[in-house]
């Protein structure tokens, strides 16, 4: 249920609605807007039955939220939400972030040399997986904890803040110390006791859709985490496993505006899993921002040829440099504009350009 408060409300009223609903043993969660703040209540509604919400001074009107995910809902909240990745990196606002960078770390040298490769392309948040989670037990696993260590120091390096993916529920303290977001991947959406624990540290979460999931599915598994206290989630449209073969997965595009209208929450899209080919990664990202993405997670390695994890959907520098440059009129048709990364916005302000 969702109380929405009159334009001209007090805080002492604010106060005594909100005093009025947790003293029926129900939860409250306040989403503030320029003309209207959003009261979520949360828990069993059957308690404020004979509770006269409406006739509470400052409140405007109160309507059910009938789907199952309460905190994820549009309803939920009065703007979209907006997260934060370090400290100048964001998904959700109008300009559109791209993520990008090795499906794994390898090595010192060529994470740096990926990272300078992507900032200086326009990417502004760099990816790089320190336990990969594989199919097959004999794949390299990735570096684990070195790992963790190199993203560290080419974060502060190259200025751009690191996401990388957690498997278990043991590591994610250690991740959270390196990372400035926590990726779940796709076979671990439904992974609860991760996602709860997840809820429980102040890092942003991005949340991959699973193999076969709904997205109602997709939907609860954020609620997961957001129930247990982190908000600053961002849904990850990566391709779903159809009867399909000639694509590595099927790119959902139509989840994208059904998301945007079902969630407040960002959705980015994956179109190097989405495809498995270097080559569609291209006309897969133009289609996600075309239906509303708000950005994009891109794998890039300085030598796709001697990646030693998914090589042939992975773009070289020179290949991301050109995808880059083209993304802006497909932004520009949609609306919206790219997001530049840090090291631009300082030389603009050095210089005294727009970047």
């Amino acid at each position: 249920m969702i109380i929405i408060t009159r334009p001209d409300i007090s805080d002492a009223e604010l106060d005594h609605i909100r005093e009025r609903v947790e003293s029926a043993g129900l939860h409250t969660h306040l989403s503030r807007g320029e003309q209207r703040t959003i009261i979520g209540c949360i828990g069993d509604e059957e308690r404020l039955a004979e509770v006269p919400l409406r006739s509470l001074p400052g409140v405007e009107s109160v309507m059910p939220v009938l789907k199952p995910y309460k905190r994820a809902s549009r309803e939920f909240s009065v703007d979209r939400t907006v997260v934060r990745i370090g400290d100048h990196a964001t998904i959700g606002g109008q300009a559109i972030t791209v993520i990008a960078g090795p499906c794994s770390v390898e090595g010192r040298d060529m994470l740096h040399e990926t990272a300078a490769a992507v900032r200086d392309a326009g990417a502004t948040v760099l990816r790089g997986g320190a336990f990969k989670p594989r199919s097959s037990p004999y794949s390299f696993q990735g570096l684990g904890r070195a790992a963790l260590e190199m993203l560290t120091e080419v974060r502060a390096a190259e200025g751009l803040p690191v996401v990388t993916e957690v498997l278990d529920t043991r590591d994610v303290d250690l991740v959270a110390a390196h990372a400035d977001m926590l990726q779940v991947g796709a076979r671990n959406m439904q992974n609860f006791a991760l996602l709860a624990e997840l809820g429980r540290v102040q890092r942003p979460v991005l949340l991959k859709r699973g193999l076969s999931a709904t997205i109602t599915e997709l939907l609860m598994a954020a609620e997961y985490i957001m129930a247990h206290g982190n908000t600053s989630v961002v849904l990850c449209e990566r391709g779903i496993r159809t009867f399909e073969r000639a694509t590595r997965n099927t790119l959902d595009v139509s989840a994208i505006p059904v998301l945007k209208r079902e969630t407040h929450l960002p959705v980015i899209v994956d179109p190097s899993h989405a495809g498995g080919d270097a080559e569609l990664v291209a006309p897969l990202a133009f289609a996600g921002i075309a239906a509303g993405a708000d950005g994009l997670i891109i794998e890039v390695h300085p030598s796709p040829e001697c990646a030693l994890s998914d090589g042939d959907q992975s773009l070289a520098p020179p290949a991301f440099a050109s995808l880059m440059g083209r993304l802006g009129a497909f932004a520009e048709a949609a609306g919206r504009s790219m997001s530049t990364p840090v090291a631009a916005r300082r030389v603009g302000a050095l210089t005294g350009t727009a970047a």
